[in-house]
């Protein structure tokens, strides 16, 4: 077994292998078994991965590596739907929350804030429905996802503030937006200096 760790040490990997496990740390992420900061560690190492035990290493805490059995789904944990509201307020709902499938959020003379970037994502698309009606409506998301951004803006702004590429097999967030005298952004999560 050592002996055996020790050339996987040695052997160099090719895309495909490396992709192979992009791919798999995708499935994890959409299943809720990484967040979305983890996947993006973890895939950027692994396309700078040279040798298969430093992919291998990637991998081991997930149950569909090699030699792993499967354990139960975590999109049974999350709800279909979630919903927040703030009128003359604030609605914030961040953490390691499992992520449902549709986000209503609407914010009429207040602000919400949805964070995504800790979250347990037990889907790969994720769809926001955001209303800023004199107000705002903000999503905070790892750079490297996926963000389609669609919907109107009156008199307010909807925009998205991601620089980075996109990852492959990132989870999609899906943000369809209505903003009047308001704004709809999307931004990274703010760097912390302590």
């Amino acid at each position: 077994m050592e002996r055996e760790r020790h050339d996987d040490d040695r052997l160099r990997v090719s895309d495909r292998e490396r992709e192979e496990v992009v791919e798999l740390l995708g499935k994890a992420t959409a299943e809720g078994r990484l967040t979305l900061d983890e996947y993006t560690e973890r895939a950027g190492a692994a396309h700078a991965a040279q040798t298969r035990g430093e992919l291998a290493r990637l991998t081991t805490d997930l149950p569909d590596a090699p030699g792993r059995s499967p354990a139960r789904p975590a999109a049974a944990l999350a709800p279909a739907s979630e919903k927040l509201l703030a009128v003359f307020g604030n609605e914030v709902r961040k953490g390691a929350w499992p992520a449902p499938e549709h986000i209503e959020a609407r914010a009429i003379f207040g602000d919400c804030r949805i964070e995504l970037h800790e979250t347990r994502m037990p889907r790969q698309t994720i769809t926001v429905d955001a209303d800023a009606i004199f107000g705002n409506v903000t999503i905070v998301v790892p750079e490297g996802t996926d963000v389609r951004l669609t919907g109107s803006a009156i008199f307010g702004s909807k925009k998205s503030k991601l620089s980075g590429t996109v990852a492959p097999g990132a989870p999609v967030i899906e943000v369809r937006c209505r903003a009047v005298f308001g704004d709809v952004t999307v931004r990274p999560p703010r760097k912390r200096w302590w």
